[in-house]
């Protein structure tokens, strides 16, 4: 059972690291292996024009969710402010081992990495966005989301900022994320993520360079309105009205970029418009550069719209696809913009080993050439001497939302395990194993077969050196025991609570391994200013807007052992 602890050991080559006597410098270890390959081929290069963060004298707290996260002032219903409130402490869970008393003291760190995971980094002015579906759904539009990008700029602030891992004291090594990188499936997106993750400037702007076009400017009661004195359905829960803040959501932006290696997986948001359709003709293309967006849409029509997407009845879009030919009556003109085109798996790829968004490496981010000339979207990677990381494309390509996996990457994920037996292994992956239930065909390859989330378990249950399955998608904070590894689920960046996760490996020296989970929020202050609408500014908004956007939920923080834990599990 789960019970609260410190799990604050180190040993003494930490001490050393965290003093400077030893010098180990933050991804060394971030060796790249081919798709197919069990072989190391280059590590990133070394990040000489951004330093590194100052070892911790480890533990620390400060920076993370165990010292503070950002809480609602007051009480009562209607909007409500953030500030400052209490951390949350780490929870020992020994459901797959017990601990040992002496752990502490013997505790070696193996790796440390940062999770990111669900960005949804979102161009809204795009015209294939349902916004309209917000009485159906609450992910169709968010207040906040115009403030995507800022927000994700802060979560590599924060990562800059961190002293090394907060239990262990080792190093960071690497950033993951775990898909739904874009909203999407555009251009635009992409490039804002790659910009993003790897440095530089950006403008979060589609469209007309001088205005921006989407449904907060439209008058409509639907949608939050902040340059506007309408009474619309978000100012009646007490949301504010913010002049200028549509100007400052498309304004120019700057990222440091992260000063680690970082490695990417790819989600259904990245391969599917809408995260949902399968893209068989060019009517997405087409749509998608146009200059006609949909804003409004009476409610019977979006509510049989959205039952048949969240049912998967429609993964082709048919019907979708004849709602905008229709062209309703709440349809508006918007400016084109060749950007807003959907990028194919093979451009996804080419873009990540683009020169100028190698950053601090390593180049492609995880994907090679080998996986432009096979087609594929998977690979493997050195996390650390004796630990190997597995990124797997789990987007069904058939349509719909939940994901699976192919024949070919199932035999192959089997192989990998086995050719790496004397090794620890990661596993990561965009969908988690309860959302991995889609086995439509691939179009590409109507023959093969499609795995499940259940076999995936059953595969890496049989598998001793696998530690744990690390994913995303479900929006919320979950840790889930599976006998012989553990499954981290986390929230996603753009909903509330839009925390990531730092996770470490350590060995204890005595028969048993610890993993230890710490949540961070982004650096942006936890209290806002509505007069502040700086780049900065525009993060804490992001986080404050989120938590009060309708339909959010505090559950997605998960329950304590969801959160900040240290997770036992026997040694293969």
């Amino acid at each position: 059972m789960p019970r609260n602890g410190s799990g604050t050991g180190i040993d003494r080559r930490t001490l050393l690291a965290s003093g400077g006597a030893l010098a180990v410098t933050a991804g060394v270890a971030g060796y790249a292996l081919g798709p197919g390959s069990s072989r190391a081929t280059a590590g990133p290069p070394p990040a000489a024009s951004r330093p590194a963060p100052a070892a911790p004298l480890a533990p620390y707290r400060r920076g993370t969710t165990l010292d503070s996260v950002a809480a609602p002032r007051g009480a009562g219903p209607g909007y409500r402010r953030l500030g400052p409130g209490p951390g949350w402490e780490r929870v020992v869970r020994e459901e797959l081992a017990a601990p040992g008393a002496r752990r502490t003291e013997r505790r070696t760190a193996l790796a440390s990495f940062v999770q990111f995971t669900d960005l949804h980094l979102v161009d809204v002015q795009h015209p294939l966005r349902y916004e309209y579906l917000r009485a159906q759904t609450a992910s169709a539009w968010r207040p906040q989301e115009a403030l995507s990008v800022a927000g994700a700029i802060s979560l590599v602030e924060r990562v800059n900022a961190l002293r090394g891992a907060p239990a262990t004291g080792s190093p960071l090594h690497f950033v993951m994320t775990t898909g739904d990188n874009t909203d999407n499936n555009a251009r635009s997106e992409l490039d804002w993520f790659l910009t993003a993750m790897s440095g530089g400037r950006l403008t979060p702007n589609t469209g007309d360079p001088r205005r921006y076009e989407g449904v907060q400017d439209s008058g409509l009661k639907l949608y939050w309105q902040p340059g506007d004195e309408l009474r619309d359905a978000d100012k009646a829960q007490g949301f504010p009205r913010l002049d200028g803040f549509l100007d400052a959501a498309i304004r120019e932006l700057n990222s440091p970029g992260l000063n680690l290696p970082w490695y990417s997986t790819v989600g259904n948001h990245d391969q599917l418009p809408g995260g949902c359709y399968a893209p068989r003709d060019s009517f997405w293309a087409e749509y998608a550069v146009g200059d006609r967006k949909v804003m409004t849409l009476p409610g019977e029509q979006g509510a049989a719209l959205w039952n048949t997407v969240k049912k998967g009845g429609d993964p082709t879009g048919e019907l979708y696809k004849e709602l905008l030919r229709s062209r309703p009556a709440g349809m508006r003109r918007v400016t084109p913009d060749e950007r807003r085109a959907p990028f194919t798996p093979e451009e996804y790829v080419r873009a990540h080993l683009r020169a100028e968004f190698t950053g601090p490496g390593p180049h492609g981010h995880g994907y090679t050439e080998a996986n432009l000339a096979e087609g594929t979207q998977f690979y493997t990677f050195r996390v650390a001497e004796g630990v190997l990381g597995i990124s797997l494309d789990s987007t069904d390509p058939g349509g719909h939302y939940e994901g699976s996996l192919g024949s070919a990457q199932f035999t192959w994920l089997s192989q990998q395990l086995t050719a790496h037996k004397d090794e620890h292994v990661l596993v990561f992956s965009h969908h988690t194993s309860k959302s991995m239930r889609n086995l439509r065909p691939d179009p590409a390859r109507a023959g093969e077969r499609r795995h499940s989330g259940a076999e995936l378990v059953e595969l890496l249950r049989g598998h001793r050196n696998v530690l744990a399955w690390v994913n995303g998608h479900s929006h919320k904070n979950a840790i889930t025991p599976h006998g012989s590894f553990w499954e981290i689920s986390t929230a996603s960046h753009v909903d509330f609570p839009q925390l990531a996760r730092i996770i470490e490996i350590a060995d204890n020296h005595d028969g048993t391994l610890s993993l230890f989970t710490t949540l961070i929020e982004s650096a942006a202050p936890q209290r806002t200013d509505f007069a502040d609408l700086s780049q900065s500014g525009l993060a804490a908004l992001y986080r404050e807007l989120a938590f009060n956007a309708p339909g959010a939920r505090t559950t997605l923080f998960g329950a304590p052992g969801d959160r900040n834990t240290e997770l036992l599990l026997r040694k293969g």
